[in-house]
């Protein structure tokens, strides 16, 4: 499996910590496994001025990682438009948070659930509105709030739905992506995808 460091890839961080960049090797040879496994060759992933991966020709992807683990998905870009994916540890979100990343509506329906779920429920919002932000930010290029985003979680099929709330660039109000969640392990894993024939729906062009 490719895992060894390309030196290109973290010119941004000469002053980071070694968590952080063992952080980030990790991610970076994730993301080099998955290319094999498309049976793609293993191209670095420099950073962008944004922070961003910024992925080699022909091919788009997501990252992330919690202090253990972490996770990285890969597609072909001619089938699509972009990837993303969040990856948590499976505890409670501050109840601090809840009124920063959910919705009025996202609350009510917080409130419906059982009492022991709702902390984890409020951390699956936010973190399946990374793994949408993370998708879009490439369509886009747009940088918004949580509020930006509003989700339908379906708890019976592990799926959720992320309504935009405004236009974002090219992205319409009302615009939907889709995307699911897998809990296990400890960890709380979303992952959203949009292919190529999805964005005109996305952009009404």
């Amino acid at each position: 499996m490719p895992s060894a460091a390309d030196p290109t890839e973290a010119e941004g961080l000469h002053n980071a910590v070694p968590r952080r960049l063992a952080e980030f090797h990790a991610g970076r040879a994730a993301a080099r496994a998955a290319m094999v496994t498309l049976g793609l060759p293993p191209r670095p992933v420099p950073m962008g001025p944004d922070r961003a991966p910024l992925w080699p020709q022909g091919v788009t992807g997501s990252i992330s990682h919690t202090a253990t683990t972490c996770v990285a998905a890969v597609g072909v870009r001619k089938v699509w438009a972009g990837v993303g994916i969040d990856l948590e540890d499976a505890t409670a979100l501050d109840p601090l948070l809840i009124g920063e990343i959910c919705t009025k509506a996202e609350q009510r329906w917080l409130g419906l659930q059982p009492a022991a779920d709702r902390g984890l429920l409020a951390k699956l919002i936010f973190s399946a509105k990374e793994a949408t932000y993370k998708v879009q930010y490439p369509l886009s290029g747009a940088l918004f709030g949580f509020d930006a985003l509003e989700l339908s979680i379906d708890r019976n099929t592990s799926r959720f739905e992320a309504c935009f709330q405004e236009d974002q660039g090219p992205i319409i109000a009302g615009a939907v992506m889709s995307g699911m969640y897998v809990h296990a392990a400890g960890l709380l894993v979303t992952g959203v995808a949009v292919r190529q024939t999805e964005v005109a729906q996305l952009t009404g062009r």
